[in-house]
């Protein structure tokens, strides 16, 4: 190769860029960051605390392989479909005549696996996304391309309320075709629940527009009266209603390293995703399945949930009051999840845009994520406006309260 030999990357190949807790992640580990290192305190993270928790089911600490060498089907296993379906119907479909079965359920290698699939399997219509919302949205929806993706803003002088009227007028003024949206909502921690809910279905049934549910926080719920919340419960027929609901054992049973999760409607989406996952990702691992097998069912789902109620409430009590002591603001408590939505508006001015926050907070060995990463823009197509997110950041209580405890007083060195 000569000395005037061109050393960039193929022109073929665009440059696909690091988002969310991916990118503060990579710039924390160029400081020295390391999971395994105590000192550091990793607001950031995604990811519950997933050690024992009083009152929790056992962990799981070994998984035998045994004879389980060969590839999974792609849709997954065929018992674990219908355990996943029966605990649906257990949790939320007593009494009802429409039941799901297995065929109902396909069994995916994560939640970014499960949402790509069903993006693959989505025909060319409007489908619409809310502002803010989960971070990874803005790839999945920036490659598949097949669909237009159309924002929709929520407001935070109005706590990210959106009503069933304001949901018909979108649907019916922007011809959705599909709406996608995390339940309870990642990063602001809104819930859309009970009667609310309901009606959100019914508006999706009778105007044909399809709700995908990103259910993964549904068992961190501190509002209502239901332990967990999903769409499930209010859909009159399985086969019919334009309902999916994508969740898996990350976030509500705290083993996010085992990579096992769910689709769950209308049977002939659920082939459509397990085609796409054919091509896609060729299926999840089958020694993981057959372990989780174990663990799908309704007593472990509730009993998990409730250690998780009492084990994360405190903890997010106590990090709402310990950012207001700093002067940084929730738009509203959260409802689920394990995430604050903090608003740096009153910080010094030096730290009320997201990023220069999160680079400081680096400086104390404590990492955040800034709120201009849940501003979903697909294909960067704003034209480099500035976020409407930009004086937010995201404070995760996953971690162990002594980690939020060492981390609020970190910050409040940092804000003087």
């Amino acid at each position: 190769m000569g000395k005037n030999a061109i050393t960039r990357p193929p022109s073929a190949f665009r440059r696909v860029p690091r988002t969310g807790v991916i990118y503060v992640t990579a710039e924390a580990e160029r400081r020295g960051f390391s999971p395994e290192d105590p000192d550091w305190c990793n607001l950031g993270q995604g990811q519950p605390e997933t050690g024992p928790l009083p009152g929790a089911p056992s962990r799981v600490e070994n998984i035998p392989v045994g004879l389980d060498q060969d590839y999974a089907p792609v849709g997954g296993l065929w018992e674990l479909r219908e355990a996943v379906a029966q605990m649906y119907n257990q949790l939320y479909r007593k009494g009802k005549a429409s039941q799901y079965t297995a065929e109902n359920v396909a069994i995916c290698g994560g939640g970014r696996v499960g949402l790509m699939r069903v993006a693959a399997s989505i025909a060319p219509v409007h489908l619409g996304h809310f502002l803010p919302d989960y971070t990874a949205y803005a790839e999945v929806l920036d490659i598949f391309r097949r669909f237009n993706p159309i924002p929709i803003l929520l407001e935070p002088e109005r706590a990210y309320a959106f009503s069933t009227e304001n949901l018909a007028h979108e649907i019916q003024g922007r011809g959705l075709g599909a709406l996608l949206l995390s339940n309870p909502c990642n990063p602001t921690g809104k819930v859309v629940h009970g009667e609310e809910l309901r009606e959100w279905v019914t508006v999706s049934r009778d105007l044909n527009c399809t709700l995908i549910l990103d259910e993964f926080y549904s068992h961190y719920i501190w509002v209502g009266e239901r332990e967990t919340v999903s769409a499930a419960e209010h859909v009159e027929d399985v086969e019919r209603d334009p309902v999916v609901i994508l969740d898996g054992l990350t976030k509500n049973w705290r083993y996010p390293g085992w990579r096992v999760t769910w689709i769950l409607g209308p049977r002939e989406i659920i082939e459509g995703s397990i085609s796409a996952g054919s091509f896609l990702d060729g299926g999840g691992s089958r020694p993981m399945q057959r372990a989780a097998f174990d663990l799908i069912n309704v007593e472990h789902a509730i009993k998990e949930t409730r250690a998780i109620r009492d084990a994360f409430l405190p903890k997010r009590n106590r990090m709402i009051e310990g950012l207001r002591a700093l002067g940084i603001q929730p738009d509203l408590e959260p409802q689920g999840t394990f995430y604050v939505w903090g608003d740096l508006s009153q910080v010094p001015e030096s730290m009320r845009d997201g990023q220069m926050f999160f680079e400081k907070a680096l400086e104390k060995k404590v990492i955040v994520v800034p709120g201009e990463f849940f501003d979903v823009d697909p294909g960067r197509k704003r034209m480099g406006r500035p976020s409407r997110f930009r004086h937010h950041a995201r404070f995760s209580f996953g971690p162990g309260i002594d980690v939020i405890e060492r981390a609020l007083s970190r910050l409040a060195e940092l804000i003087g």
